[in-house]
């Protein structure tokens, strides 16, 4: 199968133009005097649902003959997809069937019903995209219906590029020169489009893939030399954690990525946060990536005309506590221990008074009392104001208890007592 061309993106938009948001390409003061550049964000999260996805979604669904459309479509979605097809058929009169993974934000679950209605059957099976796409791709394949593939499909590729047509536009239209160009990749359906539109209007264009650290696919991919499957999933970017990338999102990312990258989960929710609190903008992780990847690109940019393009905005509320938490970690600032106290009375009070700092706040204190033992064990999280404050915190835990557990550095038993 051929690579999507310019000229299939350009027919895509033709068609969608009329259908879809044109989203803004703003510029973002506070980003740009942070890393001293001019910086440019392509506010796909301001899309009809909230994410570029319905780009692809739409067009895909519409290049369908009427004939297979009355059996209905299948997908298979962690959420922005099945929102795109979700509205799309119910916009157009089409039944759909949704596979989404049963760890989907709920948020993302009740967003697909909304846009969908009666025209939408949501079936949550397994615990990743991936067996999620398996199970969706035997039931079309029984029930004769057409599948509408994420990300490895021309239509889909042709559809996502069509927000770089409006981002390039807009960016001459303001006399903008993009050196760079920054997009999120999962399954890769994104970062093709783009690169795709962008590479022949703009050469000299350097396009970026940015992934999350704990779902590294197209990396993987480049280094084996084809799609592979990860071991190893972390599906907290629930947007862009794809164990595979598709055969041709990968062939299009050799031919018209410059660059690579990853960016660790906390600095994501860092991201978050900042986008929030800076910008008041509502970024889901995989939406944050573009811009959380800045912060390793600071040399490079300086001086520069970068657009981020913020992918998406369906975060859920709920797991703010948990964003705001991995941010805090990541910064060094939120710690937890298991520290052996000795058993007698006074002890919490010295090592209040003696171990911790002025600023140091105690987050989580779990204690079970040992009968005829001489010390327990204490899970403690400690919050501390700046990161200055942590060494000597360390230092004076270390006196306390020489045989401390840092569990930043056990994940496992992170993982079981935080």
């Amino acid at each position: 199968m051929g690579l999507v061309t310019r000229n299939d993106v350009d027919q895509a938009y033709q068609l969608l133009k009329s259908a879809v948001a044109h989203t803004p390409l703003q510029y973002d003061r506070y980003l740009s005097e942070k890393y001293q550049a001019t910086i440019l964000l392509k506010r796909e999260d301001l899309q009809k649902v909230r994410s570029f996805k319905l780009r692809g979604a739409y067009y895909a669904i519409k290049k369908r003959p009427q004939s297979e459309l009355e059996s209905g479509v299948v997908c298979a979605s962690a959420g922005n997809h099945a929102q795109g097809v979700a509205y799309t058929c119910r916009e157009i009169g089409v039944q759909a069937v949704i596979f989404m993974p049963s760890t989907t934000p709920q948020q993302k679950v009740s967003q697909v019903s909304f846009f969908g209605g009666n025209n939408v059957t949501i079936e949550l099976v397994g615990d990743t995209f991936d067996a999620s796409a398996a199970a969706a791709k035997a039931f079309a394949k029984e029930k004769g219906m057409a599948f509408i593939d994420p990300f490895d499909d021309p239509a889909i590729i042709a559809g996502q590029g069509t927000l770089a047509v409006e981002m390039m536009a807009d960016a001459l239209a303001e006399s903008y020169q993009p050196d760079y160009v920054f997009a999120a990749i999962g399954g890769g359906g994104l970062i093709s489009g783009v690169s795709t539109y962008v590479k022949d209007v703009s050469p000299v264009t350097k396009i970026i893939g940015v992934e999350p650290k704990g779902a590294p696919s197209m990396q993987e991919a480049f280094d084996y030399g084809a799609p592979v499957a990860l071991k190893q999933l972390d599906k907290f970017v629930d947007g862009a954690a794809v164990k595979e990338v598709g055969q041709l999102t990968y062939q299009h990312a050799k031919e018209y990525v410059d660059q690579l990258m990853t960016v660790d989960e906390g600095l994501v929710c860092s991201t978050i946060l900042e986008l929030y609190s800076k910008q008041a903008i509502v970024a889901e992780p995989a939406g944050a990536l573009s811009v959380a990847a800045l912060e390793s690109m600071q040399a490079e940019i300086k001086g520069k005309t970068v657009i981020c393009i913020i992918s998406g905005g369906n975060n859920d509320i709920n797991r703010m506590a948990e964003i705001e938490e991995r941010s805090l970690i990541y910064q060094g600032l939120m710690n937890y221990f298991v520290i052996n106290f000795p058993q007698r009375p006074g002890a919490l009070k010295e090592f209040v008074s003696e171990v911790l700092g002025p600023d140091d706040d105690i987050t989580r204190f779990e204690y079970t009392k040992k009968i005829n033992r001489g010390s327990g064990p204490v899970v403690l999280g400690v919050l501390s104001k700046t990161r200055e404050d942590v060494p000597s915190l360390f230092e004076r835990i270390a006196e306390f208890d020489p045989a401390y557990i840092d569990l930043s550095e056990n994940q496992s038993l992170f993982t079981l007592l935080v």
